[in-house]
């Protein structure tokens, strides 16, 4: 990023991949027009498999899943019609002040570009996970980072049921209450909200006071479920989100 900083010399927009990746024909025109819509892109990245991993399989798919309950949860006017979970520094798009409003990717061993989104989102800064765009990475094995994608997938090469992944339950509360906090900022009503996610009407009324936007004010204020981020077994999980897709209505049963 900061190469490409250097060579626009001003405004311009950035987009990032991988060395082991490959995009999309028209992954360029995808990006700019998603960039118009938001102030930043997150695309699909896309596994080339020679190599299958079925546990990898399933846990995209688990996310995948509940990333489409929270936008039927918690529309967003600059979400993309085809969405998607990925996070992914292999493809994202943003402007050069984008970038240096955030001040850019955190010095982390991994992690990195989930963390720059999360900000993003704190910051009021739309964030647009975009299908259109795509990218193609490889399922190599073996890569620069310690904790990085291949040595994920070495991991789950050796492991089954043994993983855990965030509880729907928990992660579908904080949609939820996402939702309820969008509407609270709309018409400065804040009576229902705070008994919902167990803070003061003052501590509320604080964090609005200091957030530029709903979209802020919704990631800033909304804590950890009661029950805390709760950790399950893969098969779990999966059982138990298909239970809460059958569900109606998605976002009473998710509260």
């Amino acid at each position: 990023m900061l190469l490409g900083m250097a060579a626009l010399d001003g405004p311009g927009l950035l987009l990032s991949t991988d060395a082991d990746s490959v995009p999309g024909a028209d992954w360029l025109q995808a990006m700019i027009a998603g960039c118009r819509a938001a102030d930043i892109v997150a695309g699909r990245v896309v596994r080339t498999v020679t190599r299958p991993n079925p546990v990898q399989d399933r846990i995209e798919a688990y996310f995948e899943t509940l990333h489409a309950l929270r936008r039927a949860i918690d529309p967003v006017a600059w979400e993309a019609t085809e969405t998607h979970h990925h996070a992914s520094s292999a493809n994202l798009g943003m402007s050069v002040d984008t970038y240096r409003t955030l001040g850019g990717f955190l010095p982390m061993s991994n992690g990195e570009d989930g963390r720059l989104l999360d900000d993003a989102g704190r910051a009021g800064l739309r964030v647009r996970r975009d299908g259109a765009s795509l990218v193609y990475t490889s399922d190599r094995r073996v890569g620069r980072v310690p904790h990085g994608f291949a040595g994920s997938l070495r991991t789950l090469d050796r492991e089954d049921e043994s993983v855990e992944v965030a509880h729907p339950r928990d992660v579908l509360w904080q949609y939820c209450r996402h939702a309820d906090a969008r509407v609270a900022f709309a018409t400065g009503d804040f009576s229902a909200l705070a008994p919902a996610i167990g803070l003061t009407d003052d501590h509320v009324l604080g964090v609005a006071r200091d957030c530029a936007n709903a979209e802020a004010f919704a990631m800033c204020v909304v804590p950890t479920p009661p029950s805390g981020m709760r950790r399950v077994a893969l098969a779990v999980a999966e059982a138990e989100v298909s239970a809460l897709c059958t569900s109606q209505p998605i976002g009473r049963r998710a509260a």
